[in-house]
């Protein structure tokens, strides 16, 4: 089982000063993860989304830390590929000049970038994204197929005449591929793509395991006619939200506080919530306000007329690794037995202080990860 972190660079105070010294805290965070053992770091991709994530150029940060770091792996967590976003030349090449810089340690994942506030900021066509991703993933994998000779292109979106793609990866035939799968059927998608998937899980083990066994099931039934390359990567990865500290009761606070702030944020970009809460109140019993936050929640759906889902409060539920690295450990066991192939952690919340994101990433790998490895 691998273990790896993932970057949203999300914050409170989306002042100008305040995101630089996120992006710098994030980039220590990534390094101490290279030291203690994680095998990923992965880095998202969001455009204009003020207080959810400010990782806009993610391919110059994942750059950054990949200078810095000597072993743990790069991720793309992912690009997002529909071509208002990046074209898909330049996914290559930009991905195959940091699997070239970072000696061949480029994970490369896909995604729509589906908020309204995204597409209409860069142009794209919410209607094309499925498709425009899927003929992303092709090209590229069909462009470092080869890599001496010239490719060309001919799809339903694309028709690219012969050329030189220029650099070629060190990965051979190319870095692995994943997808972001935030509903069960792009699950589907990646097991019939042939490419991992990069899973959420707030709503728990339950949630994962279902999502497992979506994704096995759509691997026994694939006829391997959609492969978007002649590699299959079957690689499943789960959403840890994680804060430890040596204090139970204090890492559940920060833990479910930071996930709160995570949630309005979210929740307001897709137009279901409202502005989210920057302030941090210590007398907030915040497992408490989360049970209360998602009431309010469904509440606020019905009076604006959204429909409300089963999973609407999914992503207010705090059981998850937060407590002691025992707790963690539990956690994680129980991950690991719902399927997952990778534990994503996800640390870096908006109202948690780098001292406990630092301090998290050091318990994880002196105490948790080690207890995985010798078992």
């Amino acid at each position: 089982m691998k273990f790896s972190m993932i970057f949203e660079a999300q914050m409170t105070d989306p002042t100008a000063a305040h995101e630089a010294q996120v992006l710098r805290d994030c980039v220590e965070q990534a390094v101490l993860a290279d030291e203690m053992g994680f095998d990923a770091v992965w880095a998202v991709e969001h455009h204009g989304l003020k207080w959810y994530a400010h990782m806009s150029a993610p391919e110059i940060f994942l750059t950054y830390v990949a200078a810095k770091t000597s072993r743990v792996r790069i991720g793309h967590g992912v690009v997002c590929m529909p071509f208002g976003f990046n074209h898909p030349v330049r996914t290559a090449e930009r991905a195959a000049m940091l699997d070239v810089l970072s000696d061949g340690r480029l994970n490369l994942g896909a995604g729509r970038g589906a908020t309204a506030v995204e597409t209409s900021m860069c142009g794209v066509d919410p209607d094309r994204t499925y498709q425009e991703v899927e003929e992303s993933l092709r090209m590229i994998a069909t462009a470092w197929k080869d890599p001496e000779g010239e490719f060309e292109y001919h799809g339903e979106l694309l028709n690219i005449d012969p050329h030189h793609l220029l650099p070629r990866p060190v990965q051979r035939p190319h870095p692995p591929l994943f997808m972001a799968c935030t509903k069960k059927d792009t699950l589907k998608l990646a097991a019939d793509y042939g490419i991992g998937a990069l899973v959420l899980g707030f709503a728990g083990i339950e949630e994962i395991a279902e999502l497992r066994g979506i994704y096995d099931a759509a691997i026994a039934a694939r006829t391997g006619e959609r492969f978007v390359s002649t590699v299959v990567n079957d690689h499943f990865a789960a959403l840890c939200p994680t804060i430890v500290l040596d204090d139970r009761e204090q890492a559940q606070q920060i833990g479910a506080r930071g996930q709160r702030f995570f949630a309005q944020s979210i929740k307001y970009y897709y137009g279901a919530g409202p502005v989210p809460d920057e302030a941090v109140d210590p007398a907030v019993d915040e497992m408490a306000k989360m049970r209360e936050v998602a009431d309010e929640h469904v509440a606020y759906l019905h009076e604006a007329r959204i429909p409300v889902k089963s999973g609407s409060t999914a992503i207010f539920n705090t059981e998850h690794a937060y407590g002691t690295a025992d707790d963690a450990i539990a956690y994680v066991e129980r991950l690991r037995d719902a399927g997952a192939d990778e534990i994503l952690c996800l640390i870096q919340m908006g109202t948690v202080p780098q001292a406990a994101c630092l301090e998290t990433i050091r318990q994880w790998g002196e105490k948790v990860i080690p207890h995985f490895r010798s078992h």
